[in-house]
């Protein structure tokens, strides 16, 4: 019995560890086989094989301008927005006036299409780095914000009392209790922010820009350069998935112990 169940259940472990990779060629086998038999044009659905095309009749150096414009942006204002918004976050969970004055300020802010605001910030401050990185900046820093005051404001009360009874300073309070309970909460804002911070970037350089993936999306679709177009797009994709993964990766690194426990 014991024999019998061992493949069985090694042939799960498989199927469950690429059961995404799987899904993935699955997919991409099914589009390119709708695209050859239903002759579907390429100005409507490029398929796989002609977007691989498109993508490597571009030269590697164009690429790379192009990822380093976006990504130079997209890292500055993932960077301004930890900047901001971890002393906010400390700020409105020390003070309850604070937090009431600026929590509906900051839904305000959140809820204000970006991409209608986008066109003033460019007049205000100039078709440059600094408008397109505070273009992404506003995106990123809002799920900072609530994650990593959630994460403090989480904190078990008994730690707290113990510190106050030990009549320890605020900021030790804070540094060495609330923030640790509040690193997984942190980096969980962190991953949704770093993938923000990359549609920010395109978003700013649909705006205005003269290099970057965005501005190379919207110039191979305005010249009906679709699988280029797409081959932009999937790259820009695979960008944003790595940089979720490089935070995660970070975690695991310094922070081991605020992992979930693998069951």
């Amino acid at each position: 019995m014991n024999q019998t169940s061992q493949p069985k259940r090694w042939l799960a472990q498989q199927a469950n560890r690429f059961a995404p990779a799987l899904f993935f060629i699955g997919l991409v086998l099914l589009w390119e086989l709708i695209c050859r038999v239903g002759n579907v044009p390429n100005y409507i659905l490029p398929s796989p094989s002609a977007i691989l095309t498109a993508f490597f009749k571009v030269d590697f150096s164009r690429w790379m301008v192009h990822l380093w414009a976006t990504l130079r942006v997209a890292l500055m204002g993932f960077a301004l927005s930890i900047l901001i918004a971890i002393p906010l976050s400390i700020g409105m969970m020390r003070s309850q006036l604070m937090n009431r004055i600026l929590y509906p300020a900051l839904i305000v802010i959140q809820s204000t299409p970006v991409v209608a605001v986008a066109p003033l910030i460019i007049v205000l401050l100039g078709t440059d780095d600094p408008s397109r990185v505070l273009i992404t900046c506003l995106i990123t820093f809002f799920p900072l914000v609530v994650s990593t005051t959630t994460g403090m404001l989480e904190t078990p009360p008994e730690m707290i009392e113990l510190s106050q009874s030990l009549r320890a300073p605020r900021y030790r309070e804070t540094w060495q209790i609330r923030i640790p309970y509040a690193i997984p909460h942190i980096f969980s804002g962190l991953r949704v922010s770093i993938t923000l911070a990359i549609i920010g970037a395109v978003v700013a350089e649909f705006v205005a820009a003269e290099e970057g993936l965005g501005y190379f999306i919207q110039f191979s679709t305005s010249f009906f350069k679709i699988p280029q177009a797409f081959a932009g797009l999937i790259f820009l994709s695979i960008i944003s998935l790595l940089l979720f993964k490089s935070v995660q990766w970070v975690q695991a690194w310094l922070f081991p112990w605020s992992l979930p426990k693998k069951k």
